[in-house]
């Protein structure tokens, strides 16, 4: 007789569970201060509004709101994502290259489908985030890290990697890159290294996935030009509501070259067939009928504020042998501890001294012991960061104190 589990896909056994999910339902406990997840703060949305706006949704139009739609998106929806990008730093996006997808994981979900074989490769900076790394893994992608520093990616490694990898005859279905406020570490990848990674891939004819969920969530107001921005036909730009909305309409996009829009809209309506219609409608009113640009300065005021208190705790609290970068936007704070600091015996220690992080091996490919770890200040009050920091103080400095 056999097992159930017999049933089951090589795929679907080697999936992994995401560290993060696993650390969110350890951060649930309320006794806990969680500095693990990346959640936006939407208490300041203009929730009467928006509920205004919903139930007029509703009234006006019903069971349309209801029922299937566009497979590539409403009309409405792909505008609305185009005037975002126009934020962002793309004002000439066409919304026929537009795709909507359930949030951006589905967009990175949908590009694995599109452009990668089993056993291709997928290089991505490292660190990277975890869900991205969770899908190359359940696509049967091999994600390969490329060097780093605290500005991102690094051209030099970068052309380096993909040399040898073409030396090795290995087939690499696309760069994956956040280059503004990367998840996990922050880092702002500069204009001039972008400009030098498009070419890079250009030469080496490497598509490029470029996510920016956090690209205007930039503390000076000032947000740097995606790599799209003057390299469209070469790079799939993965936007979101996630950040500057709310993550739970799961509303995202992609802005596909031409070329490859029809299989990549294939791909994502064989998946999911459409975005929900009725996220798609609340999400574009969002855009044209409230002053979302606005939300959007507030709460990176908020998240700038909450950054600067988060920083000082830790240089206060903590010892000095802790490096970290120090955040320029987004959502995290990426900290780095002595050599042979095993951050996920840490993370376990911390949650018993009564909060929790998330450790730093989440988010490589790279196997061994890795002495990072991940703080999210955006959805945590400054007296419960400072709180948080200094329940972990002793934990961490002992830490340091060994490893010398």
């Amino acid at each position: 007789m056999r097992h159930l589990r017999d049933h089951l896909s090589h795929r679907a056994v080697g999936v992994k569970q995401s560290a993060v999910r696993d650390v969110f339902d350890i951060a649930m406990d309320p006794n806990l201060v969680s500095l693990a997840g990346g959640n936006p703060w939407l208490a300041d949305l203009p929730l009467d509004e928006l509920g205004r706006i919903a139930s007029d949704l509703m009234t006006r139009f019903g069971t349309e709101s209801l029922q299937y739609g566009p497979g590539q998106g409403t009309e409405e929806m792909r505008a609305a994502a185009a005037a975002v990008m126009a934020a962002d730093g793309i004002p000439d996006a066409d919304p026929e290259l537009v795709v909507i997808t359930p949030g951006s994981q589905a967009a990175i979900d949908t590009a694995c489908r599109a452009f990668g074989n089993p056993g291709d490769v997928v290089v991505v900076e490292d660190p990277t985030f975890v869900g991205a790394l969770t899908t190359f893994n359940t696509w049967e992608l091999d994600a390969v890290a490329t060097g780093t520093d605290e500005h991102g990616l690094v051209p030099a490694a970068l052309d380096e990697t993909l040399t040898r990898l073409a030396a090795e005859g290995r087939r690499v279905a696309f760069l994956y890159t956040i280059p503004s406020f990367a998840n996990p570490s922050g880092a702002l990848l500069p204009a001039d290294r972008r400009a030098e990674v498009a070419a890079i891939c250009e030469r080496h004819g490497v598509l490029i996935v470029e996510d920016n969920p956090y690209g205007q969530i930039a503390f000076d107001g000032d947000p740097v030009a995606p790599i799209a921005a003057e390299h469209r036909d070469g790079v799939v730009y993965l936007g979101t509501m996630s950040k500057i909305f709310s993550p739970g309409v799961r509303i995202g996009w992609a802005l596909v070259p031409a070329e490859l829009k029809r299989e990549f809209y294939l791909s994502a309506e064989s998946a999911f067939i459409h975005a929900s219609t009725y996220s798609q409608m609340l999400s574009t009113a969002f855009v044209t009928q409230l002053d979302w640009q606005g939300h959007v300065r507030h709460v990176t005021g908020l998240y700038r504020e909450r950054a600067g208190v988060l920083v000082d705790a830790v240089r206060e609290h903590w010892d000095p042998g802790v490096e970290f970068i120090t955040p320029r936007g987004g959502f995290f704070l990426w900290a780095t501890l002595p050599g042979g600091v095993d951050t996920i015996e840490l993370m376990h220690r911390g949650i018993a001294a009564g909060a929790v992080f998330v450790p730093g091996g989440a988010f490589t490919p790279v196997e061994g012991v890795h002495s990072t770890l991940r703080l999210a200040y955006p959805f945590v009050e400054a007296e419960r960061l400072v709180e948080g920091v200094r329940r972990l103080a002793p934990v961490v400095n002992d830490a340091v104190a060994r490893a010398r």
